[in-house]
C-alpha cells in the first residue's frame, strides 16, 4: 500500500482527490441544479432554498465530527471512503426522479448525497490534522481547496455540456460515477493509527472552546463566509436571467470562478505559510470589498467574465486557504474531527444561511444593491479579525 510518511507530497494529492469529489457535488448544488429548475419554471426563491437545504449537513458538520473522534481507533480512512461511496451512488437515482413532479423525493437523495460529501469532508479534515504540521498547514488547504475548486470547474464545464447535448437528468448520474471513481485512491493509502485510546471529547472540547480566541475565531468564520454564501446560488440565475445566456455559455464562465478560486488558494495558502494567517486574510477580505462591489458594474458577460473570477480568486485566498489554516493551528488533534468539524460548521452556517435567503433578498434589493450588500458585509469580519491571535510563527 502507498505511504504517506515515505512520500511527502503524496497527501497533498491524497486530500486534493478526495476534496474534487467535493467540488463535482459543489457544480450540482450551485450551478445545475438553480439553472435546471430555472428551466423548468421553479422560481428563483424556492430553488435557493432547496439548494440551501440539501446543503444542511456541511452547517452540521459538528454533528459528524464526534462519531469520526469515537472511532479514532478505526482511523479517518474507512469514513472517507463510505463517505465518498454514499455521496456517489445517491447522485444516480436523481436522474429517474422529475423535481417538479417530486420535488420531495429528489431533495431527499440530493440531501443523502451531500451527507455522505460531507462524511467525507469532516473524515478527510481529521485525517490531514493529524499528518500536517503548523508549517504545512497553508499548502495542504491549498491542495484540498484548489482541488475542490478544481473539481468544481471541471463539474461546470462537462456536466453543463451534458445537460446542453443529452439532459439535466444525466448530469447527476456523470456526476455520481465521477464521484465514486474518488474513492480508489484512499483505499490504496495505508492510514497510520496514532492514537491508541478513545479521547474524553467533551472534557476536551469544553476545554478548547472555553478559550477567547477560540471564540473570535469561530465568529470570524462565520462572518467571513457571508460574502461567498450570498453570491453562491444568486449569480447562475443572473446569468440566465438578466444576461440571457445559455446553460453552456453559463457553464464555461462559471468555471472561471472555481478556476480563479484554485489560484487564490494556492496564493493565499502559500502566503499564509510565509507571512501569517492574519496579515493573509486581512489583505484578501479588503480586497474583496472592492471587487464585490464592482458587480454592480457587469451589465454584460464580458465584464462579468473578468469581476466574478477576481472575487474567487480573493474567496480562496482568504476562506479556503488561510481561515482553514488558523483552524488547524487552533485545532487539538486528539479531538481533531470534532473540534474542526465545529469550526467549519459555524463557518458553512454563515455561508449556507444566507445563502438560503438570497434569493429572497434579490427580489426585495434588486441586483445592483444586492451586489452592494454583499461587498458590505464583508467589513464586520475584518472588525472581529483585528483581536484574533494566531500560532503561526514566521519560518526561518
Amino acid at each position: 500500500m502507498l505511504d504517506l510518511s515515505k512520500n511527502r507530497y503524496l497527501k497533498y494529492v491524497l486530500f486534493g482527490n478526495l476534496y474534487f469529489a467535493n467540488g463535482i457535488q459543489g457544480a450540482l448544488g450551485i450551478t445545475i441544479l438553480i439553472l435546471y429548475f430555472t428551466d423548468i419554471d421553479i422560481s428563483i426563491a424556492i430553488a435557493t432554498m432547496v439548494a440551501g437545504a440539501v446543503s444542511l449537513p456541511f452547517t452540521l458538520k459538528f454533528l459528524f465530527g464526534p462519531l469520526i473522534d469515537r472511532f479514532l481507533k478505526k482511523g479517518r480512512k474507512p469514513f472517507a471512503i463510505i463517505g465518498v461511496v454514499i455521496g456517489g451512488l445517491a447522485l444516480i437515482p436523481l436522474g429517474f426522479i422529475d423535481p417538479k413532479a417530486a420535488l420531495l423525493p429528489f431533495s431527499i437523495f440530493l440531501f443523502i448525497a451531500v451527507f455522505g460529501i460531507v462524511l467525507m469532508d469532516v473524515a478527510a479534515d481529521a485525517w490531514a490534522i493529524q499528518v500536517t504540521n503548523i508549517r504545512e498547514r497553508g499548502k495542504i488547504n491549498a491542495a484540498m481547496f484548489g482541488s475542490l475548486f478544481g473539481g468544481l470547474a471541471v463539474g461546470n464545464v462537462i456536466l453543463s455540456l451534458v445537460a446542453k447535448y443529452y439532459s439535466y437528468k444525466m448530469t447527476f448520474i456523470v456526476a455520481g460515477l465521477i464521484i465514486l471513481l474518488t474513492a480508489i485512491l484512499p483505499v490504496l493509502v495505508k492510514e497510520k493509527i496514532i492514537v491508541k485510546q478513545r479521547p474524553k471529547i467533551a472534557r476536551l472540547l469544553v476545554s478548547e472552546f472555553k478559550k477567547k480566541n477560540t471564540i473570535l475565531i469561530s465568529l470570524f468564520g462565520f462572518l467571513s463566509a457571508m460574502n461567498f454564501g450570498i453570491l453562491l446560488f444568486v449569480i447562475p440565475e443572473y446569468m440566465r436571467n438578466f444576461l440571457n445566456l445559455d446553460v453552456a455559455h453559463i457553464g464555461l464562465i462559471s468555471a472561471l470562478f472555481p478556476i480563479a478560486t484554485v489560484l487564490g488558494s494556492i496564493t493565499g495558502g502559500l502566503m499564509a505559510d510565509k507571512w501569517g494567517r492574519k496579515r493573509t486574510l486581512t489583505v484578501f477580505l479588503v480586497c474583496s470589498i472592492f471587487f464585490s462591489s464592482l458587480l454592480i458594474f457587469a451589465n454584460n458577460w464580458q465584464i462579468l467574465a473578468i469581476i466574478y473570477p477576481l472575487v474567487g480568486f480573493l474567496q480562496g485566498g482568504s476562506t479556503f486557504a488561510a481561515l482553514m489554516a488558523l483552524f488547524m493551528d487552533i485545532t487539538n488533534p486528539k479531538i481533531g474531527g470534532t473540534q474542526y468539524s465545529i469550526l467549519t460548521s459555524i463557518t458553512n452556517f454563515g455561508d449556507y444561511s444566507i445563502a438560503m435567503i438570497s434569493g429572497t433578498l434579490l427580489v426585495v434589493l434588486g441586483y445592483q444593491r444586492f451586489f452592494l450588500y454583499a461587498a458590505w458585509i464583508v467589513g464586520p469580519a475584518l472588525l472581529v479579525l483585528y483581536f484574533v491571535n494566531e500560532k503561526w510563527e514566521k519560518i526561518a
